[in-house]
């Protein structure tokens, strides 16, 4: 399958630039496969699409600050890094801008908490690995000077970036680790919580922590010749067994987000049953795969021509996926992170 099979025309101004006031007044378009029908709804209606006997399962990874403005030692000249992923310690690999001058051996300072990082190894497309020290904690540090990871296409002052410190997390967001929100539980609200409840239905909790590869650009023309950067995720004893209860009385499992489907479709094996504990999500998930751990997803819209719409376009089929994304267009949902939502059954 070629990338460019999977792209859409989308105005830039339905990119959503802001989080709504209310998180659960989003759109929600309803897909549904087997009828290959498209509607119309709205979040707060998600209850209603949800029976007593499914089990819904969120990601509670919580977001790091993991961008960092500093300046190169002794110029002063500006830098950006953006954290990938820990290797140990105070050892990161990060996205740097510009990287063209930050050779093995430069320096660079954040001010506070004393917050310095040297380059230890130069890597390619602008990656580098760096050493953090810092006074004290880096964690603490991090909450001091970091700011909030928004994607490339929302637009900040750099200022403006800590209004979305919390509004850029789920409400159960509890695990450190991830370098981007899971969007499609940005829309989830307490009062949304608490009627899923009422309706009998089962919400449990996995911890897959967003990192690089969910949001890296696919470079190749070949779909096939993509593959998603692993992910660490973990599944509790008692979360797989309400899974594997589930699967063996054939009642839905409803995954909230593409990173929630990524973890439990690599955490069930071929006999259909689920494996607790922390391990490495390495699966791309593309046309073709058999989905063997999930019955509906709720999602976010994504980019045109990256592995999330892969992702997407291998539950519900290209050509249905498509066309959905060509109403929503039409219909003016807003678009990526902030934007509305898509669920599919």
């Amino acid at each position: 399958m070629l990338v460019s099979d999977l792209d859409y025309d989308l105005p830039e101004d339905l990119i959503a630039q802001h989080p709504l006031e209310e998180r659960d007044a989003s759109r929600m378009m309803i897909l549904d496969r087997s009828a290959s029908s498209i509607d119309d709804a709205c979040f707060r209606d998600f209850p209603s699409f949800v029976n007593e006997s499914d089990v819904v399962v969120i990601n509670n990874t919580r977001v790091i600050p993991a961008r960092l403005f500093g300046k190169r030692e002794p110029s002063g000249a500006g830098v950006e890094l953006f954290l990938i992923r820990q290797e140990m310690d105070e050892l990161w690999e990060v996205l740097a801008r510009p990287a063209r001058r930050l050779v093995v051996g430069t320096h660079i300072n954040f001010g506070g908490h004393d917050l310095h990082a040297q380059v230890v190894e130069v890597l390619d497309e602008g990656r580098r690995m760096v050493r953090f020290t810092c006074r004290g904690s880096l964690e603490a540090a991090l909450e001091e000077v970091g700011q909030t990871p928004l994607p490339p296409y929302i637009k900040r002052e750099k200022a403006a970036l800590r209004d979305d410190r919390e509004r850029y997390q789920t409400i159960y967001a509890r695990n450190r680790g991830a370098i981007a929100a899971p969007t499609a539980g940005l829309h989830f609200t307490p009062a949304v919580m608490d009627a899923l409840k009422s309706r009998g239905a089962t919400v449990i909790e996995i911890t897959l922590h967003v990192g690089y590869g969910t949001f890296q650009p696919i470079r190749v023309d070949n779909l096939d010749e993509h593959i998603v950067a692993p992910e660490a995720f973990e599944i509790g004893d008692e979360q797989a067994q309400t899974l594997n209860q589930a699967r063996g009385a054939q009642r839905r499992i409803i995954a909230i987000g593409t990173t929630t489907t990524r973890a439990l479709e690599s955490s069930i094996d071929e006999t259909g049953r689920f494996a607790a504990g922390a391990r490495m999500a390495g699966l791309t998930i593309k046309p073709g795969h058999k989905f063997r751990a999930v019955d509906a997803i709720l999602t976010n819209f994504h980019l045109p021509q990256s592995s999330l719409l892969a992702l997407v376009a291998a539950f519900a089929g290209q050509e249905l996926t498509l066309s959905a994304y060509r109403h929503a267009v039409k219909s003016r949902y807003r678009f990526y992170s902030y934007g509305d939502c898509m669920l599919i059954i």
